[in-house]
């Protein structure tokens, strides 16, 4: 077995096609398929059943998933631990991060990575957190800044985290803004623009009006930020946003209710770092424990 056709199986896998697959590997379909059967061929087995509009992993192609994928991370941890130790960063560097993450974190992380380290390549791609987590478990990226997830599986590892208060609001027209306090009671009359039922920022809120018995009307739920802060702004609803979108669009509801979330830095436990995710990690913390005490 060589690394190549363990990295064709996997990606054949994880993107469900041998088209994509090539896509992704930046390859022909005939290559992809060789490399394949050249694995199938080296183990004396099928591997993958190539179906109409699906392909489907046959009982050992199931079997070797979780060796295939040890495999490739021993692969990735022997050569990063024989990166050069001069102090030189060089190479490609692939992260996630989710769309609130990028707009209001990493232009600054990214400002000073670049400068400090113009010999390193980024990769990045945006996509919402639940999401991303997904993609780290096909080894898709090395590091993924993300809404950390109470229901994380072990498999992650969790290098940073910080909080992210939040704020109930509505426009600076709603009736709402008439009141010092605002009750549940009297949010629940009203709708409710939230991100998606999947995501931690409404379970938090869900869970609020559950205990005390009161429905929640969501309403045109959607997981960009800026466009609830859109709506919201313009008098649709109400909504809990990060207190760092807060402006004078929006009006601060006081309900006597604590809501936050945690963002964070993961990756892939048992997975290690490569020293330009390492630099990038060391940037990420200087720059939320300076936010932090800039806004103390």
């Amino acid at each position: 077995m060589d690394a190549n056709s363990l990295k064709a199986f996997l990606t054949i896998v994880d993107q469900g096609s041998f088209s994509e697959a090539a896509e992704t590997l930046h390859l022909t379909q005939p290559a992809v398929s060789k490399r394949l059967a050249t694995l199938e061929q080296q183990l004396g087995t099928k591997l993958i059943e190539r179906g109409h509009r699906e392909i489907r992993l046959t009982e050992a192609g199931a079997r070797l998933l979780p060796h295939a994928r040890q495999i490739l991370d021993d692969i990735h941890n022997a050569k990063a631990a024989l990166a050069s130790d001069d102090g030189t960063i060089t190479g490609e560097l692939n992260i996630i991060a989710s769309h609130h993450i990028g707009l209001h974190h990493l232009p600054n992380w990214l400002r000073r990575f670049a400068k400090q380290y113009p010999e390193v390549s980024i990769n990045l791609q945006f996509m919402e957190s639940d999401a991303a987590y997904s993609q780290m478990l096909k080894r898709n990226a090395e590091l993924a800044f993300v809404t950390l997830s109470d229901s994380m599986e072990s498999q992650f590892r969790v290098y940073q985290q910080w909080p992210d208060p939040m704020a109930f609001v509505t426009g600076t027209d709603h009736e709402l803004t008439a009141e010092k306090t605002t009750t549940l009671k009297e949010l629940a009359r009203y709708p409710a623009l939230l991100p998606d039922t999947t995501t931690a920022t409404y379970r938090t809120v869900s869970r609020l009006f559950l205990e005390a018995n009161l429905p929640l009307k969501q309403q045109i739920p959607t997981n960009y930020l800026e466009t609830i802060k859109m709506m919201t702004s313009v008098g649709l609803g109400w909504s809990v946003l990060p207190l760092s979108m807060v402006d004078k669009s929006l009006h601060t509801l006081q309900t006597g209710f604590s809501v936050s979330r945690v963002l964070g830095a993961i990756g892939l436990s048992g997975r290690q770092l490569s020293l330009a995710a390492k630099a990038m990690l060391d940037i990420v913390k200087e720059e939320e424990v300076s936010c932090k005490t800039n806004t103390k």
